[in-house]
């Protein structure tokens, strides 16, 4: 049987494993609440905070999902007196997903809830993905790696389009146009297509590259469409026969699991009979191991597909955050950003307001969008690499292994960030990255097989 931590079982897999030394240690043992107000609150050793607060979160979660309001105010009286958006891992962790419980609890008056809604400016959106960029190795080495997958597909090349389907930071192409510069056979003609909804960003990409290609001279065009990934007509990314296609997704297709959520969820048709058992399998429908055939998510993959592109790699989370039961996705988000949080401790300082920025308007946004949201509304729907080694095996794509070259140029990168908890690992062709043995990221990437 699975350990527990509180009432809740921790996945088999490893899941529930990180570096913070509270997690590591929660797992093991328990401890009873605190009353209200207690005066030794406040004297908690680090670790102690952290269990308690580990401890609180969990029957806090508990008492939302059962609908509970005046037991899960309770909980979030004494989180507060604990947690601090500037504290440690555990306490700004404890700050976020108590603002995400609390605002869970508030669904049922929707017009409270609504009230609430928060959306940051695009700049500052952008500004904290650059943060991400800049504190943590895994943007960094998933573009180099994704970069050299790319080069290599397209080496000989004379016509190349890439299409970036998260064109919001033209970083990645920047670098990649400096190794296209570098070819023995020189550089080819290259068009990237980005997709992004927010027009701004791609002007903002589209005169970067534009002015680096000019400079290195390298024959450029860009084709920037603006609209949602779900809502992408792959007509508008004006693939031509002639070009060798790559295509690009970093943390993005996890999106498109929202529709199919919702589909998988819809009541009965008016009519229809379904069993216990048939009710209790489609309880469960989103976090089975099998995805639905005609998927919206598969759909997608099969129009791309359908554009025969030479190579397409995919950066994704390597986390469980699709299942339609509150209390599991809420174990596994805790567990999972606890470790991005304890990650951020060892590269920045506790006052950097880069980081403050980052965890705020990042990775905030993203625990609340787990916790409080559902439907169409909730977006960061991540899966494992292995539902989507499915997905896409099932769109038609089969897997390339990435190059030793690629892996080496990932890991040169680590040493850039002072400490030893980083670790990248070669999973049989597809690259992790962890903080300690906690994987949170892969990188895969996958070619056209010649059916579907």
């Amino acid at each position: 049987m699975a350990p527990l931590v509180g009432n809740v079982p921790v996945q088999e897999d490893g899941s529930s494993s990180v570096s913070s030394s509270p997690l590591k240690t929660f797992s093991l043992m328990s401890i009873p609440p605190p009353s209200p107000y207690s005066p030794w609150l406040h004297e908690l050793k680090s670790d102690e905070r952290g269990l308690c607060l580990i401890h609180l979160l969990l029957n806090c979660a508990n008492h939302v999902a059962a609908g509970s309001l005046d037991g899960a105010n309770a909980f979030l009286e004494q989180i507060a007196l604990l947690a601090a958006p500037n504290g440690d891992a555990m306490q700004r962790i404890a700050s976020h997903f108590s603002e995400a419980l609390a605002r869970r609890a508030l669904r049922q008056w929707p017009g409270l809830y609504h009230a609430l809604d928060c959306v940051h400016p695009v700049a500052e959106a952008a500004a904290a993905r650059r943060h991400f960029f800049d504190l943590c190795p895994f943007l960094r080495v998933s573009y180099v790696v994704s970069n050299q997958a790319i080069m290599e597909a397209m080496e000989g090349e004379k016509v190349v389009h890439i299409v970036d389907l998260n064109a919001s930071d033209p970083t990645q192409w920047l670098s990649l146009l400096q190794g296209l510069r570098a070819r023995p056979e020189g550089p080819p003609h290259l068009k990237i297509t980005g997709v992004h909804e927010h027009r701004e960003l791609l002007n903002h990409a589209a005169v970067c590259l534009s002015e680096e290609a000019e400079r290195l001279d390298i024959p450029f065009q860009f084709n920037p469409v603006a609209t949602k990934l779900e809502n992408l007509d792959v007509e508008t990314l004006r693939v031509k026969t002639g070009e060798a296609l790559a295509i690009g997704s970093v943390l993005q297709l996890h999106t498109l699991l929202a529709t199919e959520a919702v589909q998988q969820e819809a009541p009965a048709p008016v009519g229809q009979q379904l069993t216990m058992g048939e009710c209790l399998d489609k309880d469960h429908s989103s976090i089975s191991d099998s995805a639905m055939p005609s998927s919206p998510a598969e759909s997608f993959l099969a129009s791309l597909w359908g554009l025969s592109p030479k190579v397409m790699v995919v950066t994704e989370q390597e986390a469980d955050h699709n299942g339609s039961a509150l209390i599991k996705r809420f174990v596994e988000a805790l567990f999972y950003y606890a470790a991005l949080f304890d990650c951020l401790d060892s590269t920045a300082a506790r006052s950097s307001v880069e980081r403050l920025r980052l965890e705020k308007v990042l990775l905030g946004e993203e625990i609340k969008n787990i916790i409080a949201c559902e439907g169409l509304e909730r977006k960061q729907r991540h899966e494992k690499l292995q539902r989507w080694a499915r997905r896409l095996d099932a769109a038609g794509f089969g897997p390339t292994p990435l190059s030793h070259c690629a892996l080496l140029q990932g890991h040169r990168l680590l040493p850039n960030f002072g400490c030893k908890g980083y670790n990248l690992r070669d999973d049989g062709g597809y690259l992790m990255m962890s903080w300690h043995d906690r994987p949170l990221f892969s990188v895969s990437a996958w070619k056209c097989n010649g059916f579907r």
